[in-house]
């Protein structure tokens, strides 16, 4: 019996020890954003405000990463009123509405190896009012005592009800159209 439990001591310990919460470096990590029109795109940045992973031995269990939508800078245009311009389209209403809603979230479920460095995430993404599955790859590198994940998340604006210039809620945009889909490529640097 002593010998039972302590093994089973023994194992939950190691269990434990291999659980850790990893922090993000809020500093270091990015969010560049591209979204497409008939025509053309623009590009631009976006920043964490807070983010974590909870990993165990080589999974992650959990995590959530909070973003800023209110730090949203268009980087393609150099003429600044056409840059403000753009950037105060982007922040209002016919877009991501950062007034009511300053904040999107993603909460991680999991995320597994799939192959060498490559990690397979799913979780919620929360815009506005509205919360959708995601599924994101991501390459994981070591440096410095960092893990650094470096991906590509597509997102499709009209499950968020990101209207303007959307196909998907307007006929007859023509020339007028913006792609649904917009590209957010990150890098995401966690403190061990």
């Amino acid at each position: 019996m002593k010998t039972t439990t302590l093994f089973i001591a023994l194992l939950v310990a190691g269990f434990t020890a291999s659980a850790q919460q990893l922090s993000l470096d809020v500093a270091k990590s990015s969010i560049e954003w591209t979204g497409k029109k008939i025509g053309g795109q623009h590009n631009g940045d976006i920043k964490f405000i807070s983010g974590h992973l909870n990993s165990e031995g080589r999974a992650y269990t959990s995590g959530e990463f909070i973003v800023d939508m209110t730090s949203i800078v268009v980087e393609d245009i150099e003429d600044p009123e056409t840059n403000a311009k753009l950037e105060g389209h982007l922040k209002s209403d016919d877009f991501f509405g950062v007034a009511t809603y300053p904040t999107a979230k993603l909460v991680i479920d999991k995320g597994v190896l799939v192959k060498d460095n490559t990690y397979e995430f799913t979780g919620k993404l929360t815009i506005k009012k509205n919360t959708e599955p995601v599924t994101i790859k991501a390459t994981m590198d070591t440096k410095d005592g960092h893990r650094v994940f470096t991906g590509q998340l597509v997102v499709d604006r009209s499950k968020y009800d990101v209207r303007y210039g959307s196909k998907s809620f307007f006929d007859n945009l023509g020339d007028n159209m913006i792609y649904d889909d917009f590209t957010l490529d990150f890098k995401v640097i966690l403190n061990e």
